[in-house]
């Protein structure tokens, strides 16, 4: 029986008006000014997350300097602006806002503030050396669960690529998921950060590295989206399904934290760093695709997740029932309006052989259940094509 080890932060608050708390936790901390690392429109939305947060930290008497220049799939130029901004200012701890392009560009602002030389010297697992600033991390959709996990994903801007930086270091101290801060998301940011969270339990409980305390998270987050998501992109306002969907993004981050996960984020890694694709749209489009794929790796498994999305598998072979996932993952997305292929978004067909090979590179491919090689790779995102 192999030894495994279960990461989350410190301190993990939940429910309706938990954000409250954040000032209370930045004292207790010991930090006096806070780099907000968001985007401008979170930033100037009006009785919005960025405003609740502030208006809480200044009645804790801490003071804030702002980093709003975070773009989707962030990059590493990014992580210099807000750099300069956190050393110029004099900052001491760094809270996050928003979904996983702000915790993951406060993850890397943190490693470059306690590390020398350039980010991409520190992709790989386990490669820092030096604590980071305090990070608190304050979430508004439910998807990346960057907010409690030690990914931190950057694009290199001079190759396009996507790297990741793996290490406990990474984790925030503190994590804040409250729905209340979710319901004013547009239905597509809703969708798409949704089947990211999907595709997050559904890899972690397949991956070769899954475990059973992994694998109760990631079953309890398939059940919690699959019966969720549908009606948080219906009526954002309908706090049951925001709060189910809090829940669920969670503990699929929760889960892949631990389990690692496998060739659907490997693969859509490229498509955000090649074309800056909307990343759970990315996972959206590939993970059913993946899923065929993986399918003969652990077919029992994939019967679960049949049964875990809601389908009626009686009477099935395992073979059968773990075909009915994969029809339930096309139902799931087309529901939501997730696109349909790749050519709509605008890939290329000429940039498949690079991206696969660029994809078993990714520190994800190596905990996918099935192994591969560049030519089955090319073929998965032909077929998504």
């Amino acid at each position: 029986m192999r030894m495994y080890d279960f990461l989350v932060p410190s301190v993990n608050f939940m429910g309706a008006n938990c954000i409250q708390v954040i000032g209370e936790r930045c004292n207790i901390l010991g930090g006096k000014k806070a780099l907000i690392v968001t985007d401008k429109f979170l930033r100037n939305m009006e009785g919005g997350a960025v405003e609740l947060v502030v208006k809480h930290l200044k009645d804790a008497g801490i003071q804030v300097a702002y980093y709003d220049g975070v773009e989707p799939n962030p990059k590493d130029t990014n992580v210099a602006e807000g750099l300069e901004i956190f050393k110029n200012e004099n900052c001491d701890m760094i809270i996050t806002v928003g979904g996983g392009s702000a915790h993951d560009c406060g993850k890397g602002i943190g490693i470059a503030a306690t590390h020398e030389g350039d980010l991409y010297d520190y992709a790989g697992i386990e490669t820092l050396t030096n604590p980071l600033p305090p990070i608190l991390s304050v979430n508004t959709t439910a998807g990346t669960a960057s907010e409690v996990t030690r990914h931190c994903v950057i694009t290199n801007t001079k190759t396009k690529v996507k790297f990741v930086i793996v290490s406990w270091r990474n984790l925030p101290l503190v994590s804040f998921n409250d729905p209340l801060l979710m319901v004013k998301k547009p239905a597509g940011l809703t969708a798409a950060t949704g089947m990211d969270a999907l595709t997050h339990a559904i890899e972690a409980y397949v991956s070769k590295d899954a475990n059973p305390v992994t694998d109760a998270s990631a079953i309890q987050a398939i059940k919690l989206i699959s019966n969720n998501l549908r009606q948080a992109v219906a009526l954002g306002e309908n706090l049951v399904a925001r709060e189910n969907m809090a829940y669920g993004s969670l503990l699929a981050g929760i889960a892949f934290n631990n389990a690692n996960l496998g060739y659907v984020h490997a693969m859509a890694h490229q498509l955000g760093g090649l074309y800056d694709m909307p990343h759970g749209v990315a996972n959206a489009m590939l993970l059913p695709y993946v899923s065929r794929y993986n399918l003969i790796s652990n077919p029992q498994k994939f019967a679960d997740i049949a049964e875990f999305m809601g389908e009626n598998i009686e009477g099935l072979s395992v073979m059968d029932a773990a075909e009915k996932a994969i029809e339930a993952m096309f139902r799931l997305s087309k529901d939501i309006g997730i696109p349909t292929s790749l050519k709509e978004m605008g890939v290329k067909e000429e940039d498949i052989e690079y991206m696969a090979e660029m994809a078993l590179k990714d520190g994800n491919a190596f905990s996918n259940p099935r192994k591969g090689n560049q030519k089955e790779v090319m073929e998965i995102f032909k077929a998504a094509f």
